[in-house]
Order: C-alpha cells, then structure tokens, then sequence
C-alpha cells in the first residue's frame, strides 16, 4: 500500500513537467498549450527509506520491495469546471479517486509561457482551483439533500447520520470553506469519506518555482506559503525545470549538481514525506531471506489492521506479532541475535504498530 496524489492545477502551470520529472518518465506531454493532458497520466515511484536498504542487507534478503506512490497528473482545470467548462467533468472525476492532491502553482514569470489569465497570481489561481472544487462538491451535495432527508423522515439510520453531516458541509461551502475544514467527531469520519467530497481531501500547495529560486523560493512561494499556514495546511518549494534535469542524471552527478544548486533535497523526496505527514502515514517492515519489504499503513494501526495490509487473512486469522524495533534489528545484526538477547516482543490484538517496528505475524485461517 502507498498512496494517490493527485498533480492538479490551472493549464500551464508545470503539471506535466513536474510528474514526468518525479516519475522520471516521457508519458506526459508538456506543450505550451492548455489541455496537452486529457486523458490522466499515472506513473508510479518508490519511496525512498534507507531503512530497508539497511534491512535488507542485515538480512541477507535475495529481494528489496519498497512501498510506492502513484502520481497522477489530471488534466488542467479553469474556470467553470466545476459547469463542465474544458475538461471539467473528467478533471473533478479523476480527482474523487486520489488520496491527496497536490495544487501546482505557477511561482515564476516568463513571457513566453502563456498564463491562462493573463498574469502570475499563485493565490487567485488556487482560489480559482479551490472554488470550482467547492462548487462541484455544493452540487453534488443538494442533488442529495432532497432524497436524504426523505429516508432520514423514514427512519434509516444511515441517512440520520449522514443528514446533519451533510447540512453542516453544506453551510460550510456556502461561507466558501471547504470540507475539509469541517470539525466531526471521530465516529462521523466514515461518513464524510463515503462522500467523496472533492474539498475534503488534504492539500498540498506545490510551488513551481524558477531555477534561481529553487533553494530559498521567492514572493511568488512565500505569499502561498503564507496562505497554507492560515488553513493549517503545508507548501513546498519546487522547481518542475530543475527536477526535470535531475532525472536525467545518474546518483551521483545528481547529488553534486543539487550541491551547486543549494538544493538540499530532491522535489520526489519532499513530495513523499509531506504526502506521508498530510494522510499520517507510517511505514513498518517485514525482513528475512526472501525479502525485505516496507509496508505503509497509517499512524495508530492496531497489529491486525497491519497485517491486513499484507493479505486480509493475515488480520482474520490474527494471533500474534513478533516485533523487533528497526534499529534494534540492524544494529544487532538480525532476528536471531535479537532474539538471543531479547529484544524480540510478543504482541496481541491491541498492539499500536510503531513507524520502523520489523514485525513477523502468526496467523491461523
């Protein structure tokens, strides 16, 4: 299991640039006309962790499988999409699937690409993104209200606990808030996802800078900047021009050229770690002779609910799992070692899986 996320953004912003960058492909046209990417490109990449890199090896693994991501570059959006304008319908479509989206914004000028606006505003482009998002979800929720409050008069319990989630989302669209930033209780999680809202997925604003403003960003960032931390959101800084060089370049030339850049870390890894932070997602592991693995789940699974990750007879017939902490294992060069010295648990049913446990699971179907 990885995650979703979604590139989305106004036509010209460096959508497609940047996923053939991170997904270091050529599926992606990116032409200097609006809608070059009609039908959703999907590219999939590893995610980096040295850890299982160094589990691997204390293992003696004849396989290495990392979790990965999926990147999916959906097609521009404008003004009206949420009406049908453009691509709108197959834009708002595609996006109902993904875990997260990332809103690319165009933080540079060149006047020799064109802007769909006629002028650089990073914030009223994600306004722009973020309203026809809000509208869809409006419609979509009123065609609804009708048929829910009937069956909720009827006595069915599932339209009685979707009713005032609803009515609340609605209110909040109506005051230009998105649904994301309703305040439900945790038992009201569910239905708010079985929505399928367009707002309520996380958000991350993704800055697409020039090369000069690569390593510190520029106004252009820093007003997004700025917007992301009134909403409590995040923003990274990220030149779609200079990843697309890196992808070309072997790992070291890659690390010497972002030396001279200022560049501390590559757009693919920042991307990651801040999709990781917006779902609060972990990773735990599984090691041996065969194979070393890394497996994403999020952060407060039980051991069951982990070990479902890996096949869903693994949570049904759950007995127990065999933990070793990752450092432990590495440091002490493996499961027999950390067994002799004790450092292997045994835990139950309630176990909270911890980011870098080395987990065996028993089970019994």
């Amino acid at each position: 299991m990885g995650f979703r996320c979604g590139i989305v953004g106004l036509p010209n912003v460096g959508k497609s640039t940047l996923f053939n960058a991170l997904t270091q492909t050529a599926q992606a046209q990116a032409e200097n006309y609006p809608f070059c990417t009609i039908e959703p490109n999907i590219g999939e990449v590893t995610v980096p962790d040295e850890r299982l890199d160094n589990l691997a090896e204390t293992a003696k693994s004849a396989a290495k499988i990392p979790t990965r991501m999926t990147f999916v570059d959906i097609a521009g959006l404008v003004e009206g999409a949420s009406k049908g304008e453009g691509l709108g319908n197959k834009f708002l479509a595609n996006i109902r699937e993904m875990d997260a989206v990332a809103y690319v914004l165009r933080c540079f000028d060149n006047d020799d690409i064109s802007h769909v606006n006629g002028k650089i505003d990073p914030v009223s482009d994600s306004q722009t993104v973020e309203t026809e998002l809000m509208m869809a979800d409006m419609e979509s929720l009123e065609r609804r209200l009708p048929t829910l409050e009937k069956k909720s008069r009827g006595g069915d319990k599932e339209s009685q606990e979707m009713l005032p989630v609803v009515k609340d989302i609605l209110a909040l669209l109506e005051e230009g808030q998105p649904a994301r930033s309703l305040q439900i209780a945790a038992d009201q999680v569910r239905t708010l996802r079985g929505l399928q809202l367009l707002t309520s997925k996380p958000v991350l604003y993704v800055c697409n800078v020039d090369e000069d403003a690569a390593s510190e960003g520029n106004n252009y960032s820093r007003a997004i900047e700025e917007l992301a931390g009134l909403e409590g959101a995040s923003s990274i800084v990220i030149s779609a021009e200079i990843e697309s060089e890196l992808s070309q370049l072997g790992n070291s030339d890659r690390k010497e050229y972002m030396l001279e850049l200022g560049v501390k870390e590559a757009g693919l890894d920042r991307m990651i770690s801040s999709g990781y932070e917006l779902l609060d997602l972990m990773t735990y592991f599984t090691a041996g002779p065969k194979e070393s693995r890394a497996w994403t789940i999020p952060n407060g699974s039980t051991a069951p609910e982990a070990a479902g990750v890996i096949h869903t007879d693994f949570e049904k017939g759950f007995i127990r799992a065999e933990v070793i902490p990752y450092q432990e294992y590495v440091s002490l060069g493996g499961e027999l070692n950390c067994k002799e010295a004790g450092k292997m648990r045994v835990e139950g049913k309630d176990y909270i899986v911890k980011d870098g446990d080395v987990i065996y699971f028993r089970f019994n179907v």
